[in-house]
């Protein structure tokens, strides 16, 4: 099925950029000394914890969700998310006035099932380890007649991720800087594959390098390899919002061609990079959203002399996993 879908173009991103315009927040581009300091360069820090609904996930939901037709918003949506898209397709049906089914994992972060409920969403719950999401979820569509939105598996997702890259890229070039790599967190590798065609097209000199847990290094892996590779069974990260079993087939096809080398951290790095967020950027980021800012922080790219953009993509963070990181 993913064979048949067609890679966004720019003008595909700019379009979703507008049409999501009203609905969603352009996020802050920061600098800090402390982090210029580590990279012995200039960073760029694009805050996405600061989104509504805290991650940029809703850029690609929205992007979705605004584009189908009346009769099929009477139909209401499906998705399925360890939290993040949940958040956001549940925020999203319900500002355009849709019904919402979340199948989401058991063991998620209870804030994040908390929010999606608070939302306006079902909420299905699962065991991520013995049971199917994408057939649980695609049950409940065919029972209800519902529209799926998938995480990462469509275009018009990739072209609303691509949006944050798009902004990302304009802002440094507002500052006069051209970012020669791009680090972002990844898990399906939508926002991967939305930041490199945005910056193919916008600034073909910066990189882009996904970023993930070392346990779960699956798009690494597969881009050393040149075809798609699965992770092991049974492994197990804090980084719950980017852990996944394999790259999309569809984020992989644009990514392979465009993307530099994956870049994998440690629970222990990613705990570390949540601290220096709270202590030097006053920032609260997840686990899953502050993989690339780990990355940067723990020497996975030569950045000495360079000029890198680093995106934290989500805050909403279990608060233990927060009192352990800045705890520790």
């Amino acid at each position: 099925m993913t064979t048949t879908l067609v890679a966004p173009t720019i003008a595909d991103i700019r379009a979703a950029q507008a049409r999501i315009a009203p609905h969603a927040a352009v996020t802050p581009l920061l600098r800090s000394p402390a982090l210029d300091a580590v990279a012995g360069g200039p960073v760029l820090l694009k805050a996405e914890v600061l989104q509504h609904t805290g991650s940029f996930k809703l850029r690609g939901a929205l992007n979705r969700l605004l584009q189908l037709s009346p009769e099929e918003r009477e139909r209401g949506v499906v998705a399925y998310s360890s939290g993040n898209h949940a958040q956001a397709v549940a925020y999203s049906a319900t500002l355009l006035g849709m019904r919402s089914v979340i199948v989401m994992p058991k063991d998620a972060p209870a804030l994040k099932i908390e929010r999606t409920r608070a939302f306006g969403a079902e909420v299905v719950l699962y065991d991520r380890y013995t049971e199917d999401r994408v057939a649980i979820g695609g049950a409940i569509a065919t029972e209800r007649g519902s529209i799926v939105v998938p995480p990462f598996e469509d275009p018009h997702i990739v072209a609303g991720q691509g949006t944050l890259g798009l902004e990302a890229l304009e802002q440094a070039q507002g500052l006069g800087l051209s970012p020669d790599a791009l680090l972002v967190c990844c898990g399906g590798g939508g926002l991967t594959a939305g930041c490199a065609l945005a910056a193919e097209a916008v600034s073909p000199g910066t990189v882009v390098h996904p970023c993930e847990p070392a346990e779960f290094d699956d798009t690494a892996r597969s881009l050393e390899l040149g075809h798609r590779v699965a992770n092991e069974p049974g492994k197990r990260s804090i980084c719950d919002a980017i852990v996944t079993d394999i790259p999309g087939e569809f984020t992989f096809s644009i990514n392979q061609p465009r993307v530099g080398r994956g870049l994998r951290v440690t629970d222990a790095e990613v705990l570390a990079a949540i601290a220096f967020a709270v202590r030097e950027l006053k920032l609260v980021v997840e686990p899953g959203g502050a993989a690339a800012l780990a990355a940067l922080l723990h020497g996975k790219l030569d950045t000495r002399g360079r000029t890198t953009l680093v995106v934290v993509t989500g805050g909403n963070i279990d608060p233990a996993i927060l009192a352990r990181a800045i705890g520790g």
